[in-house]
């Protein structure tokens, strides 16, 4: 028996599928898997008297190593096709010290600083009727409910089940229960928790994890032009969520687009929290050749700023590198500028820069409003032929102050190679 179909078995066997099942056309040729080599180096500068003000902490660097071997089995023949799919993550420290631990690259030790070694694997069944998925084991979701974030060393991933539905022509149906999740800089799954940070004025009595998170949404393509989508999400006992989209690209003349993003999401508490938030933003962009000029605005309403599950990427049109912009009574602008440089002829090279200003945040009776503002770059080369094709270079650089949370300088370096395995 060749390894391929010895692994092949063992991975079937999760699902009861014979090996006969398995080692069809359709299973395997539909089969795709890639490891990405992922090389990041991190540093954040507490740029206010006595550091971080959680901790005293002067700086976070560490620099690290990750590997990410993502593999999609295609479907068994049949009315139900049965296949697998898979994240398998290895990082490794490569420097880290002198109290500069916490940047979420690496899994933390007991003492305050980071494990040399981290590793974990995701995998999810999943059967097949027609145009419908259901997956069930642990795996990534991006939607409007919930979206897992990759923008450490390693993706955080979800324990749960999920199906989706194609079966009207431009209309997908999303539902999912979630059970637990394993953050980006953890190795263990956990249960799930509210972002209660900031200015936000979430509390939770009552307790802040819970494991059962669920929602039900959908998204339609109404026109060529435009999409609307809506979900309803539930992380119980502690908030109730609305959420809504609209999306416009209309065509202006040869190369000239302006795209509109209008995003509305209504939280209320579920038992055990206080939270009340309208979340209303919306991003106008105007596209020409290779340029996109974008204005956005935000603002935050009710008794508390927006919820959201802890350590995920939040819908909110002003949620960037660091910030979130989502605090209580926040009002919020940006400016954003894109240019890919294919447009003069330098495929893979895309340079993007952005400025955010927040105010009107509730920082308590005895104090004035808050105020903050943000202020990122990013340049990005992705060697497009030759012997470095597919290899990436990517710096991230962003500058925050405020007056009610820390002022942060910060520079991000990733390097990634994303080798195709077939």
């Amino acid at each position: 028996m060749t390894k391929t179909s010895l692994a092949l078995a063992v991975a079937a066997s999760t699902l009861g599928l014979s090996l006969s099942q398995v080692a069809n056309a359709a299973f395997i040729e539909d089969s795709k898997a890639s490891v990405e080599a992922r090389n990041f180096y991190f540093n954040r500068d507490f740029r206010q008297e006595g550091g971080n003000s959680s901790n005293g902490q002067s700086k976070a660097e560490e620099w690290a190593q990750g590997f990410i071997l993502r593999a999609e089995s295609g479907y068994t023949e049949g009315t139900v096709g049965f296949g697998l799919d898979a994240i398998g993550m290895l990082g490794f420290k490569l420097d880290s010290g002198d109290g500069t631990a916490g940047t979420g690259l690496l899994t933390p030790d007991r003492s305050g600083g980071s494990q040399d070694y981290s590793s974990d694997l995701a995998v999810a069944a999943k059967a097949k009727i027609s145009k419908s998925v259901l997956k069930v084991g642990s795996m990534q979701y991006k939607n409007m409910a919930i979206a897992s974030s990759d923008s450490r060393l390693t993706p955080q991933v979800f324990s749960g089940g999920q199906l989706v539905s194609q079966e009207i022509e431009g209309l997908t149906l999303d539902a999912a229960r979630i059970r637990e999740v394993n953050n980006r800089d953890s190795g263990d799954y956990e249960d799930i928790s509210i972002a209660s940070g900031g200015r936000r004025g979430i509390t939770t009595p009552g307790g802040a994890t819970t494991d059962k998170f669920s929602y039900l949404g959908g998204t339609y393509k109404v026109t060529k032009d435009l999409t609307a989508a809506y979900y309803y999400s539930e992380l119980e006992e502690l908030y109730k969520q609305n959420s809504f989209n609209l999306v416009h690209v209309l065509p202006l003349a040869d190369k000239q687009t302006l795209k509109t993003d209008v995003r509305y999401a209504r939280s209320t508490d579920d038992g055990r929290s206080n939270v009340d938030n309208k979340a209303f933003g919306a991003m106008v962009t105007y596209g020409l050749s290779g340029h996109a000029f974008g204005l956005g605005y935000q603002k935050m309403s009710g008794d508390t700023g927006a919820a959201y599950i802890n350590g995920t990427d939040p819908f909110l049109v002003n949620y960037v590198q660091i910030g979130d912009f989502a605090n209580k009574d926040e009002t919020s602008w940006q400016a954003r500028y894109d240019f890919n440089f294919a447009s003069i002829g330098i495929p893979g090279l895309t340079f993007m820069t952005r400025y955010l200003t927040g105010d009107n945040v509730d920082r308590g009776a005895a104090a004035s409003d808050g105020q903050e503002w943000e202020r990122n770059t990013e340049l990005m080369y992705v060697f497009q032929d030759g012997a470095l094709k597919n290899l990436g270079v990517r710096w991230r650089n962003a500058s925050v102050r405020s007056n009610f949370a820390n002022d942060i300088d910060e520079n991000r370096l990733i390097v990634s190679y994303t080798l195709p395995l077939f």
